[in-house]
């Protein structure tokens, strides 16, 4: 769990630092031109959601955010301390970055009353999002990879089970002719001594 709290942390750093820095360096140009209208790093004052969305309802994202992160937090701790499981690297580390991603952009909120934004991708004319917003896309993009791989794996285990089953009633069924036609060999056997039994005593009384 600890190095998850860490991944948390070096992400929350990381997002703060490069809004302060967006701040003392760029707030006073408005934006930069890394490449010419195709990716630029712009100052914006975001009072809505991730990417601009559902603008001056900072309160709604404070509550839901607080929620959302309480809510995965407690989950970690009930899996790591409670229940004694070890979490996959995968499900920790995309739960780690969208905690961390929500937590830079709820100090933001609670601090500016409004998110700093900076990345602006303008070749696909999209809104200007951040570093925090990034690396919760990340985590939610790693979190669908995880449940893919895990829904796959348990396919397999369960085609594997019943082909097991199957092959398993097949070995019973096999065994179980393969000791009817012992008891027919045994039965025409036995008929076959007397046969020769009954043969000798008549040639005995000629």
């Amino acid at each position: 769990m600890l190095i998850w709290l860490a991944v948390i942390a070096v992400t929350v750093f990381l997002d703060q630092l490069t809004k302060y820095l967006t701040v003392l360096h760029l707030k006073p140009i408005d934006t930069l031109p890394i490449i010419e209208d195709v990716l630029h790093l712009t100052y914006v004052e975001n009072t809505g959601a991730a990417f601009g969305m559902m603008k001056d309802a900072r309160w709604v994202f404070m509550v839901t955010s607080t929620v959302a992160i309480i809510g995965i937090l407690g989950y970690m701790i009930h899996r790591t301390y409670i229940k004694k499981e070890k979490m996959p690297w995968m499900e920790a580390l995309s739960l780690s970055l969208i905690v961390g991603g929500g937590i830079g952009n709820m100090i933001d909120r609670t601090m500016l009353g409004y998110v700093v934004d900076m990345i602006d991708c303008r070749f696909i004319n999209f809104a200007v999002f951040n570093v925090a917003d990034s690396f919760v896309c990340i985590g939610a993009g790693l979190m669908i990879l995880y449940l893919m791989i895990l829904t796959v794996r348990e396919y397999k285990a369960e085609k594997a089970a019943k082909l097991a089953l199957a092959e398993g009633e097949d070995t019973e069924s096999e065994s179980e002719d393969a000791a009817t036609d012992g008891a027919f060999a045994a039965e025409e056997t036995t008929l076959e001594t007397e046969a020769d039994t009954d043969n000798a005593e008549d040639a005995d009384h000629e």
